[in-house]
């Protein structure tokens, strides 16, 4: 079972959704910025994909920077409740797969979670050629 915490709105999660869906695959979707996070949940996703609320904050296209979420001394926990409080806050997309969890970011990385790929020649959204027409990874 592969599942995929999901921002319709990121290029980067749609080409991830788009790769798995590709592999022949039918993941589980759970677009997070609807259903939101709870602690528990955000603390094994992190633990799992070897992130910190730090290394997972989203620092682009979201309110860190103004809740002061980059200021020195502002702790894990802090961080944390912002992004329970705000979930666009968490970095993304995150996938789960038999093979592991991880923050899928570049796109590719995806790959390393899925034990079969799409057919190559493959193409991201943006026209990127992350699969060569031997099927074999250029990232």
């Amino acid at each position: 079972m592969i599942v995929i915490y999901h921002n319709p709105e990121c290029g980067t999660s749609r080409n991830v959704l788009q790769i798995i869906k590709d592999a022949g695959y039918t993941p589980t979707v759970i677009e997070y910025l609807q259903t939101g996070w709870t602690q528990d949940q955000l603390l094994a996703l992190f633990a799992a994909a070897d992130l910190t609320p730090q290394t997972a904050l989203r620092a682009t296209k979201s309110p860190a920077q103004a809740l002061g979420l980059f200021d020195e001394g502002v702790t894990d926990e802090a961080i944390l409740a912002a992004m329970i409080e705000h979930p666009v806050l968490v970095n993304r997309p995150i996938v789960c797969s038999p093979l592991g969890v991880k923050l899928c970011r570049p796109s590719e990385v995806v790959l390393s979670l899925l034990d079969k790929w799409p057919q190559g020649p493959y193409y991201k959204e943006d026209s990127q050629m992350i699969l060569d027409e031997q099927g074999q990874c250029l990232g």
